[in-house]
């Protein structure tokens, strides 16, 4: 909105020109959006949010109960209200915020319901999202795919691109979900994310001279989808103020479904699935390896991975040792530290070869 207003009536008052530059919203969307999510969560958390009643199997399940859990029903709104307020609208825009709005709302019924929603419910939710976002982003056109290590790009047709759009979308969701589950980690790994790739939309694909210098597609939105993925850290900056070791309130399944579509939208954007890999490679591993061993033992009686817990950060806190010779297992904060540094050394590496090597 003030991006519009900005275009509109500069020449009436110098300093709206101001809102003009993105670098300038970019800067003022992180801290709004930081200030607001940190001020407000806690005020309105333990008024309107149920409380965690633990998960079975998950390790120390029994520290989480009584929290406030489902909070993604305040941040997510907030992030999107900061949107409104910034950035120009757009029918897509709209579209995929009022869909990100929709995915927190069904996690949030799911957070609250005394009974868990079963797995192939949500699972169908979070299928009917994707395919609605996919079509929001393609237009029902043909949509161009650029791929990695290589100067080729891939034409799809919108028959071709909307369900595979839709997949990757119902796995960064799910992957996300699943990551959920340690103090701080989901936060951390998916603020590491929106981090890496807001800086690729605004200061690579949504660069004129940047793009062509790394023989990359130029998108035009793609600085307001940067400006969307920086403010999307900046609340994160702010729920984990709370959500840090050992947290106050949680999350649910209201934030990292919200959190998880929006990955999935904001790599699309990209123009570059495989992106996924390297903003958010250990959210996949960590989460995705557990949904892939799920359906291969659910679906074709194939059992793999047996000896391993999922999600991972169970399998390094429960099952990791100890034994002579090996690591002892790892606490709370070390899961997040070295998670974190993990998901930092393949996001640089990762990078790097991905734009040079074309």
């Amino acid at each position: 909105m003030l991006y519009w207003l900005a275009t509109q009536y500069q020449d009436s008052w110098g300093p709206l020109r101001l809102f003009t530059s993105h670098f300038f919203l970019g800067g003022i969307g992180f801290a709004l959006s930081c200030i607001l999510t940190w001020r407000l969560l806690p005020l309105y958390s333990f008024k309107f949010c149920p409380r965690d009643r633990g998960r079975a199997h998950a390790v120390e399940a029994g520290k989480a109960q009584g929290k406030p859990t489902g909070t993604g029903i305040i941040f997510i709104p907030l992030f999107i209200l900061v949107q409104l307020i910034l950035l120009p609208w757009s029918v897509e825009f709209l579209g995929l915020l009022a869909l990100t709005l929709l995915a927190s709302i069904f996690g949030f019924l799911d957070d609250r319901a005394s009974v868990a929603w079963g797995e192939y419910l949500k699972g169908a939710i979070d299928l009917a999202i994707g395919v609605v976002a996919a079509f929001f982003i393609s237009k029902g056109l043909p949509v161009d795919v650029w791929l990695p290590f290589t100067k080729v790009t891939l034409t799809l047709s919108p028959w071709q691109y909307i369900p595979l759009a839709t997949v990757w979308i119902w796995i960064a969701i799910n992957a996300t979900n699943c990551t959920d589950g340690v103090d701080g980690l989901s936060g951390t790994l998916s603020g590491i994310a929106f981090l890496c790739i807001g800086s690729l939309l605004y200061f690579v694909l949504g660069h004129v001279e940047m793009s062509a210098y790394l023989l990359v597609p130029h998108y035009k939105d793609g600085a307001i989808f940067g400006i969307m993925a920086l403010c999307l850290s900046g609340t994160l900056a702010g729920y984990l103020w709370h959500n840090a070791h050992p947290s106050t309130l949680l999350m649910g399944d209201a934030g990292s479904r919200a959190l998880g579509f929006l990955l999935g939208i904001l790599v699309l954007k990209s123009g570059n699935p495989f992106l996924t890999f390297v903003v958010g490679g250990v959210l996949l591993i960590n989460g995705g390896t557990g949904l892939v061993k799920v359906a291969l033992l659910r679906f074709a009686k194939i059992s793999i991975f047996r000896n391993i817990r999922f999600p991972l950060h169970d399998h390094v806190r429960k099952n990791l040792g100890p034994k002579p010779g090996e690591f002892p297992n790892w606490s709370t904060p070390q899961v997040l530290v070295r998670f974190a540094l993990i998901q930092l050394v393949i996001t640089m590496s990762l990078t790097v070869l991905l734009l040079k090597l074309r």
